[in-house]
């Protein structure tokens, strides 16, 4: 197993130059598969921050990327997701041991990652106005002008996926970046950055600042040269970056998590449907904000599925992120903590722990943040494990008679993020698909590879705006009106 303490010291990304922070802060990053040290990284200070958006403003100005032309920008957006499946071996081990995921998911954020870069470089010359027919004598049209300076903060459960779906769009429409990773797992942020800048981006477009929410996050969130922020994270920590943005009119884009349901009817192909519903839950240890969270079963299927379940996860093999387990750990203490006390939650509220909710028998390196995947029956919709996020390997497990009552507990939650069907009746699938609130929904299937083509974002308290596909363009890009009268 990989994964050894590290002395060396990785700076923050400014300006195209790698640097110390201003006050020479450091992140201690721990490996969450053994709790020990993977590497000492520089911490941003507000400082930082303002240093970071200088260049970000800078190089927007500056013909070197202000005035290059789209299909230069697409070139330069090709090279990166080639270097970035070049370095993919490099960069998924590095994930694994950062994040704590199997290796072969964190194989598959990398190219993700890759294919965001490839997706958006073939749009880069093909962001287009519109002309607006109003009669002899006028000419009036539009143009979509970068927005300006991006913000980013990701969170720590997909740095490389997260970090390469907003950074690509943003490029592509032409605004300079600065990134900030989460203080969990910034080290494949920080190597995207580097790739970027070996691929030809001029210096300042893409900047990479890890540092903590109180300063670092807050600095960014809330700077008045700032144009555009897109914040992935919880719903609280999400209402005050929004208010700090809007001191200063800048949109934001918000992903703020969910409770997805899965829901599943007595014709389904169970067997089919078992594995779609463990790999929703399951997969990155259930730290997935659109993780199918709920399961809610047809009662006249929950017995045969369940007994399903319950055996697909004691099968399931749980260990260190790199060694390549069905499931790796939790992502630092705090969160396994958080995890544990939802089961003990949902056992005092009255439901079932049927599998799981404990630390994994075996020979796990003692140090790492470890849980079994767990199933929980017996849920009622109001208990707190149907409500909340628990950002863990936990299934709540629900029961319905009937498509009404089906679509009422869909929607019986205040996130709207992501959905599951599991029928073969078309007309199940497709009346419940019109009824649930959310703003992805899957027939058969839960999740497409990544989704790069396809919108994604919440209803309700699961935020606003769109990433992925060509919907998130509009993020990145403002619209200009020009109208001209010509004539005698």
């Amino acid at each position: 197993m990989a994964g050894s303490a590290s002395a060396t010291l990785e700076g923050l990304i400014i300006d195209g130059a790698r640097t110390a922070a201003s006050d020479g802060g450091v992140l201690d990053v721990l490996n969450p598969s053994t709790g020990e040290r993977l590497a000492r990284v520089a911490k941003a200070t507000a400082a930082d921050v303002n240093r970071a958006v200088a260049g970000a403003r800078a190089a927007l100005e500056s013909a070197a990327w202000g005035g290059m032309a789209p299909a230069e920008r697409a070139r330069i957006l090709y090279r990166i997701a080639q270097r970035i499946r070049e370095r993919a071996d490099e960069l998924a081990l590095l994930e694994s041991q950062d994040n704590g995921k199997p290796l072969r998911q964190a194989r598959a954020d990398v190219q993700v990652a890759a294919r965001y870069f490839e997706f958006y470089a073939g749009v880069a010359d093909k962001i287009m106005g519109h002309t607006i027919p109003l009669g002899p004598g006028f000419l009036d049209f539009t143009v979509r002008e970068p927005i300006g300076v991006s913000a980013q903060i990701i969170p720590w459960n997909y740095p490389i996926q997260i970090g390469g779906r907003g950074a690509a769009a943003a490029l592509t429409a032409g605004c300079a970046v600065v990134l900030k990773p989460a203080e969990d797992a910034p080290m494949t942020a920080l190597r995207l950055g580097e790739i970027a800048l070996d691929c030809g981006l001029p210096s300042g477009v893409f900047n990479v600042i890890p540092g903590d929410g109180p300063e670092a996050g807050q600095a960014l969130a809330s700077h008045p040269d700032i144009n555009q922020l897109t914040f992935t994270g919880s719903i609280e920590v999400g209402i005050l970056v929004a208010k700090m943005a809007a001191e200063n009119i800048v949109p934001v884009v918000m992903e703020l998590g969910g409770k997805s349901p899965n829901v599943v009817f007595a014709d389904a192909d169970l067997d089919a449907t078992v594995k779609g519903v463990a790999t929703a839950i399951f997969q990155n240890a259930g730290q997935t904000c659109s993780a199918g969270s709920r399961l809610l079963v047809e009662r006249k299927a929950h017995d045969a599925l369940v007994e399903r379940l319950v055996a697909h996860v004691k099968a399931m093999r749980v260990g260190p992120g790199p060694d390549d387990p069905d499931m790796g750990p939790i992502i630092s203490r705090k969160q396994l903590d958080t995890v544990q006390r939802y089961v003990d939650i949902g056992r005092q509220e009255g439901a079932e722990v049927i599998a799981g909710g404990r630390r994994p028998q075996g020979t796990m390196p003692a140090g790492g943040f470890y849980i079994e995947p767990t199933l929980i029956d017996r849920v009622g919709p109001d208990m707190r494990i149907a409500q909340e996020e628990i950002f863990g390997p936990v299934l709540s497990i629900l029961t319905f008679d009937d498509v009404e009552e089906a679509a009422a507990l869909a929607n019986r939650s205040q996130y709207g993020l992501v959905a599951g069907i599991w029928t073969r009746d078309i007309n199940k699938a497709l009346t419940l698909a019109s009824r649930i609130k959310t703003g992805q929904i899957y027939v058969n299937t839960y999740g497409a590879g990544g989704g790069v083509e396809l919108p994604f974002g919440g209803y309700k308290k699961s935020g606003y705006g769109r990433e992925k596909g060509l919907e998130a363009l509009a993020s990145y890009t403002q619209v200009k009106n020009v109208c001209v009268r010509f004539g005698a």
